[in-house]
């Protein structure tokens, strides 16, 4: 719309929402003296933010705020509040509220007359904001982050209020609903979830043991394709592995068969193949590099890699091209033999 010269207009706060900020606000305050309490003295505000939904708090400190010290600064707040004090605002000489012991924050410019803002004898600021007039107003107050903002600042973000109230709410749902998947007693959940970390656990070692057994058997059934080249045993052929350590640990076992010789295995891969060059030490003396090899080998799957003159490893795209691929091995190896 649009608003013409003469026209009257009425202005409207909201309430609801300028009551909810008035909690935040005043939090914000008592946040300031629970972190001093707890951390020392060095703390001092460095920014802050409220609105109807929650606050922000940004202030002076070298190291992240533990749990533990969290903990005690959201039960300190909380204490404060069930004082129910009296958030008394009046206005004075800025050389009479210093004398009064009221905080002045760094870096803000004060006129000659300015805001007292106390909450009992707990808190004491200069403060141009809208507050509660008793902080029990403020209800519950809940710590939900705290981090790093630039360095030797942290940041706590806190809600109060209604938006505390939801917030618990919101975390008692999902301890709920946790419980209900676990098909566990609240109680219990911590315990069942160890329980199910440890079986997992379990479950993973021996389905490694498992992939090492069917590894072995390759092993042994795959030797029977070792080629020579140049009087070189060279094995180079497709495999079953689960990943690239699983491929890793089969060229070990390779070409600890071997003794001397050159390892070349392709697997298919989630994205694609997995390929591995290994050889022997003694073999490098003699011109061959696995770096080298593997480089030429990807190339034909539409990937790269490279890795040590003994090992070499890479990732290619595409898994029909992996018996193409591995038939360059003979070549490469006699290529680098000259």
């Amino acid at each position: 719309g649009t608003v013409d010269v003469g026209e009257t207009v009425t202005a409207v706060v909201d309430g609801a929402v300028r009551q909810a900020t008035a909690r935040n606000h005043t939090a914000t305050h008592l946040l300031h003296k629970a972190l001093q309490q707890v951390l020392g003295d060095h703390v001092h505000q460095a920014g802050s933010s409220v609105d109807g939904q929650r606050l922000r708090f940004d202030f002076s400190h070298m190291s992240a705020v533990t749990a533990e010290e969290l903990a005690q600064v959201e039960q300190k707040v909380n204490e404060v509040i069930l004082q129910a004090l009296p958030v008394t605002i009046f206005e004075t000489g800025i050389e009479e509220a210093k004398k009064l012991g009221f905080t002045a924050l760094f870096g803000e410019k004060y006129g000659d007359i300015v805001r007292c803002v106390q909450a009992g004898d707990y808190s004491m600021e200069l403060c141009g904001g809208t507050h509660v007039a008793n902080i029990s107003q403020i209800g519950l107050f809940k710590i939900v982050s705290e981090g790093a903002v630039p360095a030797g600042v942290r940041r706590i973000e806190a809600v109060t209020g209604l938006s505390a109230y939801q917030y618990t709410l919101q975390k008692e749902q999902l301890v709920a609903q946790l419980g209900k998947n676990l098909k566990s007693a609240e109680k219990d959940i911590i315990s069942r979830v160890e329980q199910l970390a440890a079986q997992n656990k379990e479950l993973e070692k021996e389905i490694g043991q498992l992939h090492a057994a069917a590894s072995k058997n390759q092993v042994d059934d795959l030797l029977s394709q070792v080629k020579e080249v140049a009087g070189i045993k060279l094995l180079a052929c497709e495999v079953e592995a689960a990943d690239m350590n699983s491929l890793r640990d089969m060229s070990d076992m390779f070409r600890d068969k071997l003794q001397s010789g050159v390892v070349v295995l392709g697997a298919k891969s989630e994205n694609g193949v997995n390929l591995i060059v290994a050889m022997t030490k003694d073999l490098n003396k003699q011109g061959l590099h696995a770096g080298n090899m593997i480089k030429e080998i990807a190339k034909v799957t539409g990937g790269g890699g490279g890795g040590r003159p003994d090992m070499a490893q890479a990732g290619g795209k595409d898994y029909s091209k992996l018996a193409e691929a591995l038939g360059l091995a003979e070549g490469l190896v006699a290529a680098q033999l000259k």
